[in-house]
């Protein structure tokens, strides 16, 4: 069964950086695609980013592209979340999601979520 832990969040001023971590544990990452959503209070979920299984694809929303980039090392079976520029919007829980082969915004494509990390944006 695989298990996701995401880390790395904490309270950041605007313009400031973060690196989101998503550690899988009990099985290999190496077959599933891998989805950043978040979720702010009062709003529904959206898809942030998303990587393929090989790492060769990769995925942004209109509102982070340019300031974030997702990455994997299968080696440390871990997923990463680069955040630059951050802005008040951004603020939010991250969870980092895993489907066999899934790649794209459609959360019901995910079968294991992890249990997310609180982002806030704020000076």
């Amino acid at each position: 069964q695989l298990q996701l832990v995401e880390s790395g969040g904490g309270l950041v001023q605007p313009g400031g950086s973060l690196r989101l971590s998503c550690a899988a544990s009990g099985a290999t990452l190496d077959y599933y695609g891998v989805g950043w959503f978040r979720q702010a209070p009062g709003k529904e979920r959206e898809g942030v980013s998303c990587i393929n299984s090989r790492g060769g694809s990769t995925s942004y929303s209109d509102s982070v592209k340019g300031r974030f980039t997702i990455s994997r090392d299968n080696t440390k079976n871990t997923v990463y979340l680069q955040m630059n520029n951050l802005k008040p919007e951004d603020t939010g829980v991250y969870y980092c999601a895993a489907g066999v082969w899934a790649y794209g915004w459609v959360p019901d494509d995910y079968d294991y979520w992890g249990q997310g990390t609180q982002v806030t944006v704020s000076s």
